[in-house]
């Protein structure tokens, strides 16, 4: 009898956990998927992967119950009995997620890294940011931080470091990302280097790490809403089937990357069923209430109420059940859609003011041989600019060239910019399952929501695709959304 090899059992337990990460923001598909989880779960056995977490630490999982997780984004291990004090583990990125079989949804709240928090150390109070608690005690320290902090009860527990970030997403076919504005900074600057050009592009490994870490320029609140964002897209491409269908690759990736409290098959499908089962798919970001300050974001007892409560509590659009979901009446229909004609022609009452005809040649001019009508929005916020027209081409899930043009609108705030995007690329997965379809004005909308604001706006052509990207933050209100998209005509 040969015995089992300690290296392929081990690569199954990290297998597991890097499903659970994705489990996370990714709903099940079918019963079928979790007898496949059910039998990977099957073989783990007692691991170093393992937190050595308490009930103390953590709150039990009952079956049918919510449930929230905590991820944190980490740069490297820390040391078990010491910090190096040279090169001292981060904790770059703070997550909690909440799956409510009651919710239809999957709620994301990002913790601010900058965040003025009191530490309780062995050696006693201490206060810094948040970050900090992760490297003067690692994941246990950076658990009980949190909750303390929101004084919420938190199930499980889940540790991923870059490496094994960069290696997830390779090994599921990377990520297509709605890219809002160009990411820039050379090396040798004392910053991060990146190079990303906007646009709807796919990103991978490194440069999907250097995407969602950026925040040279941007405030913590952008940089958050960046990865929540990213984890949204990613989630809506992936899924937990294709999750499942890359099983072999990702153990090969994620290798010591992963640790999590999670390490029985019970635990593990009582997770996936509440995934698998619950009403609805969409991701809602939970934005942190707080203020920013020059060296640290701070947040008052109401803030950190509101922002539990924000959490906590779904979205009013989601609790009701699709039919008696508001719809967008088409223009002129009623004496309510001719109501809302006369807001968005008007524009003024929106805060939207016609684009410069400069810009609008600037276009014209690039889109020659583009092979498709270029569309340009005659309308846009009265405040901000259009910063970037940028022509450019991206691969589709086949491999296959696609033209595409991007314009970047800058709201005139740190950090928020808003795009028009268009391509002949006609089923981009950005709108591939949107949460509502309306019609106005004879075209049919397909909205991608967050909570109950509309994040990406698009309509489908004989052949082109375009869409409204709203900014990272929702900055744009769904009236001045519907506004914008209204007004794009194809130039001539």
């Amino acid at each position: 009898m040969v015995a089992p090899r300690p290296g392929r059992e081990m690569g199954k337990r990290f297998a597991l956990a890097a499903v659970l990460i994705v489990v996370l923001t990714a709903g099940a598909s079918a019963t079928a998927a979790l007898l496949k989880v059910s039998s990977v779960a099957s073989n783990l056995f007692p691991s170093s992967s393992h937190l050595g977490l308490s009930t103390h630490d953590l709150t039990p999982s009952e079956a049918g119950a919510p449930q929230t997780i905590m991820v944190i984004g980490s740069d490297k291990r820390p040391q078990a009995r010491s910090v190096d004090s040279k090169s001292p583990p981060h904790s770059d990125t703070m997550m909690l997620v909440r799956m409510d079989p009651n919710a239809g949804q999957t709620s994301v709240l990002s913790i601010p890294r900058d965040l003025k928090v009191t530490i309780d150390t062995p050696r006693g109070p201490t206060v810094q940011k948040i970050n900090a608690a992760y490297t003067l005690g690692g994941s246990t320290l950076a658990l009980d931080t949190v909750k303390n902090l929101l004084h919420i009860q938190i199930n499980h527990l889940v540790d991923v470091n870059f490496r094994g970030f960069r290696r997830a997403v390779d090994a599921l076919g990377c990520v297509y990302a709605d890219v809002d504005r160009r990411y820039f900074n050379p090396s040798g600057t004392g910053y991060a280097s990146i190079d990303i050009q906007p646009g709807y592009q796919r990103l991978c490994g490194q440069k999907a790490l250097d995407y969602v870490r950026f925040r040279h320029t941007d405030s913590d609140f952008v940089r958050v809403a960046r990865q929540q964002d990213f984890i949204r897209q990613f989630k809506a491409q992936v899924g937990l089937q294709g999750v499942l269908d890359h099983e072999t690759q990702l153990e090969q990736a994620i290798g010591r990357s992963v640790q999590t409290d999670i390490h029985s098959a019970g635990e593990t499908l009582r997770l996936l069923k509440l995934t698998a089962f619950s009403t609805s798919r969409p991701v809602r970001q939970v934005h942190f209430q707080s203020t920013a300050g020059l060296s640290y974001v701070t947040a008052t007892p109401y803030d950190i109420r509101q922002t539990v409560h924000d959490f906590l509590t779904p979205s009013a659009r989601s609790r009701q059940p699709a039919s008696q979901r508001p719809r967008a009446l088409p223009a002129g229909h009623g004496r309510r859609g001719r109501h809302l004609r006369r807001r968005v022609s008007g524009g003024v009452a929106l805060g939207l003011a016609p684009v410069p005809r400069s810009e609008q040649d600037k276009l014209l001019t690039s889109s020659i041989g583009l092979g498709f009508p270029a569309y340009f929005p005659r309308r846009s916020l009265a405040t901000g600019s259009v910063q970037t027209v940028r022509r450019y081409r991206v691969h589709d899930t086949h491999g296959f060239s696609h033209h595409a043009y991007r314009i970047v609108f800058s709201r005139g705030l740190v950090g928020e910019y808003y795009g028009f995007e268009g391509t002949d690329w006609r089923g981009p997965p950005i709108l591939a399952r949107p949460d509502r379809t309306v019609v106005r004005r004879g075209r049919t909308y397909f909205e991608v929501l967050d909570g109950d604001h509309i994040h990406v706006l698009g309509w489908r052509t004989a052949n082109a695709m375009y869409w409204v990207s709203n900014t990272l933050l929702e900055g744009l209100t769904n009236a001045q959304m519907l506004a914008i998209a209204d007004s794009a005509v194809p130039l001539h």
